[in-house]
């Protein structure tokens, strides 16, 4: 090189510090560079350690979980009433891996092999079917504009986004598929909705021992396709049908209003479960428990481990209290006096018949039956949550609360002596008992014999701070606390309040809440609030233990299941639940209890019941009662009716059962058909299972 061309000192000085500098900065770029590394990793491993664990995790680990069989329900002697019926099916395991062209292609497969008759394929259905495949999915998204493609900047939408665009953009040339092509799509779907890992039981036509022999022999060309064993919730058809309640299926899943509590327990989103009645009410432990996998994948969609976390079992069966022979016998009963009296006229505008027989020593329901009767139509049909759920008028059946309500508060003590006489208040009709003549001193105990509604008016006029006055002018002051008084007292047997049944969804009666002294005083003889049959055995079951209020209930135990079904060891016994005693004392009680026993066995023809004890096996006690009111016929004409209406227990001296017996509307206001209805139920029981 020539001298002249030889950088000079200067220059290489210059040449140097530009070197430097760019080494400098070259290092505070990677310093930079690495600083913001290092921050980024503070972020995700301590500032928000528990996010990117969490997505991680929701990347490479699934839950799993599986149902077992729904525990089943019998009668008190074993009769099943709700089973589950086992049967094949085709499911359909979703793996990892698994892409919607791979499903549609095994869909086409097995649509070989099955039948489907009921075709339920919706538009959005088929759009899917017709994307899964690859070519079909990018030739229409090649078409869409690009505002359906990228937003604003350019950067490619959501893929949740594009798809629907696509999905939206197929057209209907395109889906118009043929009933054989629509099988297809209604396995594509089912299998597709299917959660990874999770199992489907597809909806085809019951498969035949060939069909399953052929899906076996061609399992490896169905990837995740097997045949197995799944249960359909069978009731079978008898009174109590109703009773047991329904389950919702594996396509409506989990019910909406209490999806976030089922989710809580565990339960999976198309889990069958109960939605009324006993199913309902006992789902904890008709449900079983679930089996529970965590199954974790890698990142090339290899299965690293499947555990059982927790291991299910079957549910457990229920046993009721209810014995299908006694409680089809209380039914024929009812039918059959019913029908007697439909044929005479008596009944074309009643609503129908109801009883209730309850245990007396542990509240366990031994029968609810009940027919409902369509005015309009004249059908006649089983209705046995009618006892439920139906309120009615009870007349005289009451008065013994009434009583009861007159010792508690202090207005009459023991078996106090009173007029029964027409009670004349100014400016009103008079009211009179069905036998008044002249006055009649009668106890407290023969008011409820000969079924005096005076005797109950003075006693609710003592509740109301007034003693009677031939022609005396009544006050007003203090009935909404006298009528709060009365109702408490009604409620310690069951009248008006929950009776504390382990079914949902039973009526409180009719209690209204604008009232007058005039309806006050009404109440005191059963002729204002209205009350369910259920809530009237509960008062007879009061009356009969000396004050004891229980709670009715359906279920006498739950059991274990055994493989077979039926049932195995006691888990748990339902014991007797009392809910209240009532406020009066033993002797008080007696007294209530001796005018029931009187209003059946007394030789006085002023006695109410006394046909109930004629051809008895065992000695009865009850009340009776009537309540009188016009009701429309099915021509909108007013007719002249009387609810003829028992409660009772027996026997008298040990009692064991009681009942309630309810006939609205019947036109034969003389009527005593419910007598021989009670005293029939009671003679059946009896030949049953002997009463001492």
């Amino acid at each position: 090189m020539a001298d002249n061309q030889r950088p000079t000192r200067k220059n290489r000085v210059k040449v140097g510090k530009v070197v430097a500098h760019r080494i400098n900065l070259l290092f505070f770029i990677i310093v930079f560079l690495f600083t913001i590394l290092i921050l980024r990793l503070a972020d995700m491993q301590l500032i928000n350690k528990e996010f990117y664990t969490a997505k991680i995790t929701a990347l490479t680990t699934y839950k799993v979980t599986t149902s077992n069989p729904r525990g089943q329900i019998y009668d008190a002697k074993g009769v099943p009433l709700a089973k589950n019926n086992i049967n094949e099916v085709v499911a359909y395991t979703r793996n990892y891996t698994s892409t919607a062209q791979e499903i549609r292609e095994t869909a086409e497969k097995l649509s070989n092999y099955v039948t489907i008759s009921d075709l339920k394929v919706s538009e959005r259905d088929k759009r899917d079917y017709y994307l899964a495949l690859t070519e079909n999915y990018q030739e229409v998204y090649a078409s869409l504009p690009d505002d359906q493609k990228y937003d604003d900047f350019g950067n490619k939408l959501a893929e949740s986004v594009t798809y629907n665009n696509a999905v939206d953009a197929v057209s209907e040339d395109d889906i118009a598929y043929s009933d054989e092509e629509l099988k297809v799509v209604s396995l594509f779907s089912q299998m597709n909705a299917t959660p990874i890992f999770n199992t489907s039981f597809l909806k085809t036509d019951p498969i035949s021992a060939k069909e399953i022999a052929v899906i076996a022999s061609n399992q490896s060309d169905l990837p995740g396709v097997s045949v197995q064993s799944t249960w359909d919730r069978v009731v079978n058809e008898n009174s109590l049908s109703d009773v047991i309640g329904t389950i919702s299926t594996e396509q409506t899943g989990l019910p909406a209003e209490e999806l976030d509590d089922y989710l809580k327990k565990g339960y999976s989103l198309n889990d069958r479960v109960g939605t009324s009645y006993l199913e309902k009410s006992y789902e904890d432990y008709l449900q079983g428990k679930r089996t529970t996998r965590e199954i974790v994948v890698n990142k090339k969609g290899q299965v690293v481990s499947d555990n059982i976390e927790t291991q299910g079992q079957q549910g457990n069966n229920l046993k009721l209290t209810v014995d299908l022979k006694f409680q089809e016998g209380v039914e024929d009963i009812l039918k059959r006096y019913f029908d007697s009296e439909l044929a005479q006229q008596n009944t074309q505008n009643s609503e129908g018949i109801y009883a209730v027989v309850l245990d007396v020593n542990t509240g366990g329901i031994l029968s609810m039956a009940g027919y409902q009767h369509d005015i309009k139509t004249g059908e006649v049909k089983k209705n046995a949550l009618g006892t439920i759920t139906e309120v009615f008028t009870p007349g005289s059946v009451v008065k013994g609360a009434t009583i009861s309500a007159g010792f508690e508060h202090q207005v009459i003590a023991g078996n106090q002596v009173l007029p029964d006489q027409a009670i004349q208040l100014a400016n009103s009709a008079p009211i009179k008992s069905w036998f008044t003549t002249a006055p009649l001193p009668i106890t407290a105990s023969q008011a409820l014999e000969y079924s005096s509604n005076t005797y109950m008016v003075q006693v609710a006029l003592k509740m109301l701070g007034q003693e009677y006055v031939p022609g005396m002018v009544l006050s007003t002051d203090g009935t909404e606390e006298a009528m709060t008084k009365l109702r408490e007292s009604f409620a310690q047997y069951g009248l008006g309040v929950s009776t504390g049944i382990d079914l949902p969804g039973e009526s409180l009666g009719f209690i209204p809440t604008e009232f007058d002294v005039a309806n006050y005083l009404t109440e005191s003889f059963g002729q204002f609030d209205n009350y369910t049959p259920m809530q009237l055995a509960q008062y007879a079951l009061t009356v009969a233990n000396g004050g004891n209020r229980l709670a009715p209930h359906l279920v006498e135990g739950i059991y274990q299941q055994e493989s077979n079904g039926e049932s195995g060891d006691l888990i748990e016994s339902i014991q007797p639940k009392s809910l209240n005693t009532v406020a009066i004392s033993p002797e008080e009680m007696a007294i209530i209890q001796d005018g029931f026993y009187q209003v059946v066995n007394s030789n006085s023809t002023l006695s109410t019941g006394r046909k109930i004890g004629q051809g008895a096996n065992v000695s009865i006690s009850a009340k009776t009662g009537t309540a009188e009111s016009y009701v429309k016929d099915k021509d909108g004409k007013l007719v002249y009716t009387s609810n003829l209406n028992v409660v009772a227990y027996a026997p008298s001296d040990n009692p064991q059962i009681a009942i309630s017996v309810v006939l609205p509307h019947e036109t034969d206001l003389s009527g005593t058909v419910s007598h021989d209805i009670t005293r029939d139920i009671v003679n059946l029981y009896h030949s049953l299972y002997p009463m001492n």
